[in-house]
């Protein structure tokens, strides 16, 4: 795709849809720091015998929303299409975001709120993917893909900054914890007025049978109409009705197909591998683990810089890398790269162990954090931003959302796992056991990578069915996108050959 004005539309679509993952890594990001202003225990009447509770509840009962969210998107974005499903997103998330905010005094209503926010952050979880990879052109898709992390970078970084920003400079109040709060319903708001500005998946329209507009969809996002773009859409008509002839019809008998189980293995094994890292353990546990490594009182200056490394390092991976060196090296360059940072890491901590008593930052406070700075970069030229792209471009068009809502469903879970595990292992076993043992499983995701993932670069979402070894459905892509170009240039020299009739002739 050349032409400039396709490019502007294509990203201007990904970012609109992708502010749902800056929705997703700022509310999952600011209730760490909420939850420990004594304005906020004050106004909900807690006190610190109830602290650990409430602390746990708040995380665990938004990843059940998650969770839920996913699946129940799924018959939505299956029946009304991409648009009106992140729509519908968009207006749960802001009715429960309006129930944190409000001062009930009632902890049991702020939770209500936080399950509701995350049936929508949920939603998008699986939406942002499919619609993303469905309006991208081959090309860029990985660079599209990408904005994902980019955004979700973004949001977990705005997120320690405000934390930082009301802790230090608002005084103990309402407001002080409000603030954070209501500042979610700006990302919750622009997803779903996004929506009404820009057009409606060109291949969902084509497999609910409505191909005027899916083409139209197609052009507009493309920004001409070319003997490409029409190739481009044979293409996807062929697909999904190679996809309808292989299974008669009848789409739970697609997952059943050889391709299809591996896809949906490698969706739910993706996820828990993108959790294994460690990376998410580092996000919900930053402060607790930089203090942890000698980081002193300085812990929550240097989460805020955690941030910004992260969204550099995305920002990196999309201009430098995502096209070049492709999904399945960046899979396994990345777990390598975080397994070595990890085993440094361990080394340090226990070699030279942080003093909990100091005031300022170690040496080997500053060695140990400079290696966690530059595993979290490891993680987000590699895992962060290529699992969620890789998810949303794997699946044939009639099982796309039930294959990716199994596969942010899996990430609700493991997400959850891991909050859960990470405390408990520096409280028992210590940081730098903690640190090894993420080294070893990183080591293993290297050869789970190896084995099992495919190559996905450059090629169309038809494509896949080739790629993974789908002999059902699979189709020469090659030979359809020659027939269409041809078939369009000849209609095209038709027309011009045809002398105008009117006044003067």
């Amino acid at each position: 795709m050349s032409n400039g004005l396709g490019t502007f539309r294509a990203v201007y679509l990904v970012s609109i849809c992708c502010m749902g993952s800056f929705l997703f890594a700022y509310d999952t990001g600011i209730i760490g720091g909420i939850l420990t202003l004594p304005s906020f225990q004050e106004d909900f009447r807690y006190g610190k015998a109830q602290q650990t509770s409430v602390n746990s509840n708040a995380v665990s009962v938004l990843q059940a929303g998650g969770f839920f969210g996913c699946f129940l998107i799924w018959p939505i974005a299956a029946r009304f299409g991409r648009r009106w499903s992140l729509v519908v997103a968009s207006v749960i998330f802001e009715v429960g975001a309006i129930l944190q905010v409000v001062n009930s005094h009632s902890i049991d209503l702020f939770y209500l709120g936080r399950v509701i926010s995350g049936l929508g952050v949920g939603a998008a979880t699986v939406l942002v993917p499919i619609y993303a990879a469905e309006m991208s052109p081959k090309e860029i898709r990985g660079r599209l893909g990408s904005c994902f992390q980019l955004f979700f970078a973004g949001g977990v970084c705005v997120s320690y900054w405000v934390d930082y920003a009301v802790e230090s400079r608002v005084a103990p109040s309402t407001r002080q914890w409000q603030i954070p709060i209501g500042l979610q319903m700006v990302p919750g708001g622009l997803v779903g007025l996004g929506m009404l500005l820009i057009k409606e998946s060109a291949r969902w329209l084509a497999k609910r049978g409505r191909n005027v507009e899916a083409l139209e969809s197609l052009v507009w996002v493309r920004g001409e109409d070319t003997p490409e773009v029409r190739a481009e859409f044979a293409e996807i008509l062929m697909g999904i009705q190679e996809e309808i002839r292989a299974t008669e019809g009848v789409t739970w008998r697609e997952l059943n197909l050889p391709a299809n189980r591996l896809r949906l293995f490698i969706a739910v094994t993706l996820q828990l591998c993108q959790q294994l890292t460690g990376n998410t353990s580092l996000a919900y546990y930053a402060p607790q683990i930089f203090a942890s490594v000698g980081a002193g009182t300085s812990n929550l200056l240097i989460t805020g810089f955690f941030g910004i490394i992260k969204v550099i390092s995305v920002l990196c991976f999309q201009a430098f890398l995502v096209e070049r060196i492709g999904r399945k090296w960046a899979f396994i360059g990345g777990a390598a790269a975080m397994g070595t940072l990890m085993l440094i890491i361990a080394i340090v901590v226990e070699v030279y162990p942080p003093d909990p008593n100091a005031t300022k930052i170690t040496s080997s406070g500053v060695a140990a954090i400079s290696m966690v700075y530059a595993e979290a970069a490891s993680y987000n030229l590699s895992w962060g931003p290529v699992a969620w792209l890789y998810l949303g471009e794997i699946f044939p068009s009639r099982i796309r959302e039930i294959g990716v809502a199994s596969g942010a469903a899996s990430q609700w879970i493991f997400n959850f796992m891991m909050s859960q595990v990470t405390p408990h292992a520096i409280a028992n076993i210590g940081a730098w056991k903690t640190f090894l043992m993420f080294c070893i499983l990183n080591y293993a995701i290297v050869v789970y990578s190896w084995w099992i993932l495919r190559e996905t670069a450059g090629k169309s979402l038809e494509e896949m069915e080739t790629v993974f070894g789908s002999a059902e459905t699979a189709f020469d892509v090659e030979a359809t996108r020659r027939k269409a170009i041809l078939d369009a240039a000849d209609k095209r020299a038709t027309i011009e050959s045809i002398e105008p009739v009117g006044e003067g002739s």
